[in-house]
C-alpha cells in the first residue's frame, strides 16, 4: 500500500519535473538563437528591411514610387469611391456602437 503511494507520487513528481525541464530547454534555445550571430543571408535581409524602413519614413510613403504608381492609386481610389460611396478610403473606418435602451414594463 505504501509502496503504491510512493510510486504514484514519484510518477507525479517525474511528470512535473519533465514538463519544467522541457520548458526551460525550449526557452534556453530561443535565448541562445538570439545571441548567436546571424548567417550572412539573414543579416543582409534584415539590413535591407531596415534600409527600406528609413527610406519610407523619409519619403513619407512608398519608396521609389513613380508617377505611374500614383496614377494607378488615384484610379483605384476613384473606382472604390464610386462603388462604396464617399469618404476617405485610405483610413480605417471608425465604428460607434451605442448601448441599447431597455424599457421596464410593469408586471
Amino acid at each position: 500500500m505504501i509502496l503504491r503511494q510512493i510510486l504514484r507520487l514519484s510518477s507525479v513528481f517525474h511528470s512535473a519535473v519533465s514538463i519544467h525541464v522541457r520548458r526551460n530547454i525550449g526557452l534556453s534555445a530561443i535565448v541562445f538563437n538570439k545571441t548567436k550571430e546571424l548567417d550572412p543571408v539573414q543579416k543582409l535581409f534584415l539590413d535591407k528591411i531596415r534600409e527600406y524602413t528609413t527610406k519610407s519614413k523619409q519619403a513619407g510613403g512608398p519608396v521609389d514610387a513613380g508617377p505611374d504608381f500614383q496614377k494607378d492609386m488615384n484610379e483605384s481610389l476613384a473606382r472604390l469611391q464610386r462603388a462604396y460611396g464617399e469618404g476617405d478610403l485610405t483610413k480605417f473606418p471608425e465604428f460607434k456602437f451605442e448601448e441599447p435602451k431597455f424599457e421596464e414594463t410593469p408586471k
